[in-house]
């Protein structure tokens, strides 16, 4: 574990705080009689320490932003996608104790498995070093630039902002339609609408089916937003 402890800038007191973080629930489970215990527990409380200082990072860093934007700004940042990067980064997959069937089926490599060690590893350091050792792990390796411009990405995702402001209703019943394809084969143009509950509130083209429906979306968001 020296060499994880190197990776992530971060001498453990109590080793067995980073060996627990990297024991997958199937190692757990086929070791029972052990006393291993699965990394479960840290990825809850990983997540909770992630929640607070990412929130309090995007509270800082964009003063004028409203709650709503700050909300799907932190959705982005912490995502799997996101925390399966950092994983990556860390080497994290050739550390993690799996059980047979999950290593025999590519374990190492599962983005989801990997993101919820990011997690455990965030706990570990602060049940090991505090809050502040945790919060200085976490804006190193993940609210760095290279991830908030990652995140300017995902927040041009305009149908999920779409939908998450739909959901704010009950009964509200979402969905597109392509209303037009034109030109050759090599250079189609999409025309794609989204309705809300049967009625169009938005209009989009594109030179693929998803960019004509993020057009759309976009087009919708502002729509809503205006009424």
């Amino acid at each position: 574990m020296k060499a994880l402890e190197e990776r992530l800038g971060y001498t453990f007191r109590r080793k067995e705080l980073l060996e627990n973080a990297m024991i997958h629930s199937s190692y757990a489970n086929e070791h029972r009689g052990a006393g291993f215990h699965s990394n479960e527990r840290l990825e809850f409380l990983g997540d909770a320490v992630l929640g607070l200082v990412s929130g309090e990072f995007l509270f800082r860093r964009h003063k004028d932003a409203p709650e709503g934007e700050l909300t799907r700004l932190r959705a982005a940042l912490v995502c799997e996608e996101s925390l399966h990067e950092v994983a990556q980064e860390l080497g994290l997959g050739a550390y993690l104790k799996l059980g047979k069937g999950e290593e025999n089926g590519g374990g190492r490599t599962r983005p989801s498995i990997l993101a919820d060690a990011v997690e455990s590893v965030f706990a570990a350091v602060y049940l090991d070093g505090g809050m502040d050792a945790a919060r200085e792990l976490i804006h190193r390796v993940l609210l760095v630039r290279e991830h908030e411009q990652a995140v300017e990405q995902r927040r041009l995702d305009y149908k999920t902002a779409l939908q998450e402001l739909v959901q704010r209703k009950q009964g509200q019943i979402l969905r597109y339609e392509m209303v037009d394809s034109s030109g050759p084969d090599h250079a189609k143009t999409f025309t794609f609408r989204v309705l809300l509950n049967d009625e169009t509130v938005g209009t989009g083209f594109g030179h693929s089916k998803k960019e004509a429906e993020q057009a759309a979306a976009h087009a919708a968001l502002e729509t809503l937003q205006r009424k």
